[in-house]
């Protein structure tokens, strides 16, 4: 069996809550897509950190790409194995006075007035395989609906063909679009054998994107399977 894309043991940390966050265990291996449940806001930010290696457990083991985020000192080496992460929260920063593709061309330079046909045909490519009309492309993010943001968020997620995707309460973007948005991120991990992590308090939304739903025990940090929970359907 190969070794876990992301590992979780015994891990604590507090971050202002009631009581810290606590995972008692979690392995996420290649092509594996697991929904965590029932996180609010700031433990998801909280978990996201530590999978990042943002910050380190008070307690416990981050492993990424069997890396122990503790023992990573060197900020190239940190960056470098960043480059195999994708995340999509909307604490990530859209430019509003560039344009969709301009703004996910910044996952690749920073040379984007004109964007180089290069680039751009990377853009299109991705822009197709996250659902965004590319009409949408050569308009300004300012004048873009949520939708259309949400999918710019996945484009440069998805740009450097990460090993591992995190969501981070990405139904949140644009709720009338989580059904569309939650299937896609199944059929692109399912096309590319990505893991997927998604951090949702939407039941629909996790097991939509995600094969295994997991609810987090907020005394114990015991991760248990949630069954019975209603699919979204593709196009509903």
């Amino acid at each position: 069996m190969s070794e876990p894309v992301l590992e979780l043991q015994d891990v604590s940390k507090s971050y202002g809550g009631l009581r810290p966050l606590r995972i008692a265990r979690l392995a996420l291996r290649e092509g594996e897509r697991v929904a965590l449940v029932g996180l609010d806001g700031p433990a998801a930010e909280t978990l996201v950190n530590l999978v990042t290696g943002a910050s380190l457990p008070d307690q416990g083991r981050v492993a990424l790409f069997a890396r122990d985020t503790a023992s990573i000192n060197d900020p190239e080496d940190w960056l470098s194995l960043l480059e195999h992460l994708g995340i999509v929260s909307a604490r990530a920063v859209l430019l509003d006075d560039l344009t969709v593709a301009q703004n996910i061309a910044t996952a690749y330079t920073l040379s984007i007035d004109p964007v180089s046909g290069d680039v751009m045909a990377d853009v299109r490519r991705l822009a197709a395989e996250v659902g965004l009309d590319p009409d949408w492309l050569d308009r300004r993010v300012a004048e873009s609906p949520v939708h259309v943001r949400s999918r710019c968020h996945l484009a440069k997620a998805m740009a450097m063909n990460p090993l591992l995707l995190v969501l981070e309460h990405a139904n949140a973007f644009a709720p009338d679009d989580a059904p569309a948005l939650a299937c896609r991120v199944g059929d692109i991990a399912r096309t590319r054998g990505l893991a997927v992590l998604v951090i949702t308090a939407e039941d629909a939304f996790a097991r939509a994107a995600a094969d295994r739903v997991l609810t987090v025990s907020a005394a114990t940090g015991e991760l248990k399977e949630r069954s019975g929970l209603r699919r979204f359907l593709p196009g509903a």
